[in-house]
């Protein structure tokens, strides 16, 4: 005669691994919402960064470098809008220093690009909102709460 083993579908606990199936919906959902926000940021972070195509250059500015060419206003209107990416950074369980550093990246950024001309010019190159998705998606990546985009690992070819 077979015994048969009922499976508890709440969530239990006492499981640190999540392994009941409550868990494991959860965390899919948490990870699905992570994935959705890095994609969002990763858009506004392209419009921000790279938007815009220099003929005869072949150089990408984008939205932050436009809007620095406004004196002031301009400079600021970047600032929070790369403000926006480091609060999300905040909202998915990055550390105090991820958070601190990618901080410090747009502060860099917005008091470079103060200074008329060279502040412009300095926008157009460093870039900091795509050094701050990076960042984010490299600590995402690494500590589970995305799926990675790269398997690390060498390949063998094993010819039967």
């Amino acid at each position: 005669m077979a015994v048969m083993k009922t499976v508890d579908k709440t969530f239990d606990k006492t499981d640190p691994l999540r392994f009941t199936e409550t868990g494991r919906k959860a965390e899919n959902e948490k990870r699905a919402d992570a994935e959705a926000t890095l994609v969002r940021l990763e858009g506004l972070a392209h419009l921000m960064d790279a938007a815009f195509l220099i003929p005869g250059i072949n150089r990408r500015v984008g939205l932050d470098a436009v809007l620095g060419l406004v004196p002031g206003l301009g400079d600021l209107a970047g600032v929070c809008l790369s403000s926006y990416i480091v609060y999300e950074a905040k909202r998915l369980g990055a550390p105090r220093w991820l958070v601190a550093r990618m901080a410090m990246n747009v502060a860099f950024d917005g008091a470079v690009g103060i200074v008329p001309l060279a502040g412009d010019l300095f926008d157009a190159a460093f870039k900091a909102n795509l050094r701050n998705v990076r960042l984010l998606r490299s600590h995402l990546e690494r500590n589970g709460g995305i799926r990675p985009t790269v398997i690390d690992g060498t390949a063998h070819r094993i010819d039967g």
